[in-house]
């Protein structure tokens, strides 16, 4: 797990950082498995109280490792963390399938997690700072729900995260488009709760706030806030059907290998 993911636990904030900078911290198959690793670990740790989760770097995470992208352009198959056969309508933790977890995880966490994040989180990136209870973003950083340009949809828990925090056209623009926008932008959509000029120095500030909270008041607001949520399992479930009718088939293989071409696309009518 320490190739990919780095924990530190000190005065009951856990600091958890993807050590993975010279990939800009993107999501392969060894990254998918540290962050589930490390959402089970903080699950046990009695005396953490608050989790900082940030990437080392210019970047919090790229999202999907670009080589697993490249074998799709080659070989055709997917980009799902943990093999070509894995179905993604299996449920292996819950609610969540194994690549959710890695996002739906540190939602489950009974303490507060926030994201400290600078340079981009883009799509499977985004989504993993979306399960976090906060984002803390750098004046420069942005975002994008990237996934379309891959011919794919947002399949790491995002879409229920989504839905609770950015009004329902705004969400279809960004999803329809992948566009890459700002963190004024982020806010002003209610993905980004501050901009900071150090968002790790300013998480630390608030954690060490919440740590000095009761840690049963704490966990007790984490579970009531949770449940206001609409039930996310019907939608955990379809982002993982809906994505395994996408992956491999023509037009998305075609709007990775534009991708990777430099080209523009020539997609089949459907």
């Amino acid at each position: 797990m320490e190739e990919r993911v780095a924990i530190s636990i000190a005065d009951g904030i856990a600091d958890v950082r993807l050590v993975r900078a010279d990939k800009m911290n993107a999501l392969d198959v060894a990254m998918f498995d540290a962050l589930v690793a490390a959402t089970d670990r903080l699950a046990k740790e009695k005396r953490v109280r608050a989790v900082i989760l940030s990437g080392e770097g210019r970047a919090f995470c790229a999202g999907l490792d670009m080589g697993r992208f490249a074998a799709m352009k080659e070989k055709g198959g997917n980009g799902i963390a943990g093999g070509e056969k894995r179905d993604l309508t299996t449920r292996t933790h819950g609610l969540a399938n194994y690549p959710q977890q890695a996002v739906w995880g540190w939602r489950q966490l009974p303490v507060p997690v926030i994201a400290a994040i600078q340079g981009v989180a883009f799509g499977g990136g985004l989504q993993l700072a979306l399960g976090a209870d906060m984002r803390f973003l750098t004046p420069d950083a942005r975002m994008s729900i990237m996934e379309i340009k891959w011919g794919l949809v947002p399949d790491m828990a995002g879409t229920p995260i989504l839905a609770s925090l950015v009004r329902d056209d705004i969400l279809r623009e960004l999803t329809y488009t992948g566009r890459i926008f700002s963190a004024q932008e982020a806010v002003s959509y209610g993905l980004a709760t501050r901009i900071c000029d150090d968002p790790r120095a300013a998480a630390f500030e608030v954690a060490r706030e919440i740590a000095g909270k009761s840690p049963d008041a704490i966990r007790a607001a984490k579970r009531l806030l949770n449940g206001l949520s609409v039930d996310p399992g019907p939608a955990l479930l379809a982002e993982s059907a809906e994505q395994m009718k996408l992956m491999g088939g023509a037009n998305q293989l075609e709007a990775v290998r534009a991708n990777i071409d430099k080209r523009l696309p020539r997609f089949l009518d459907v």
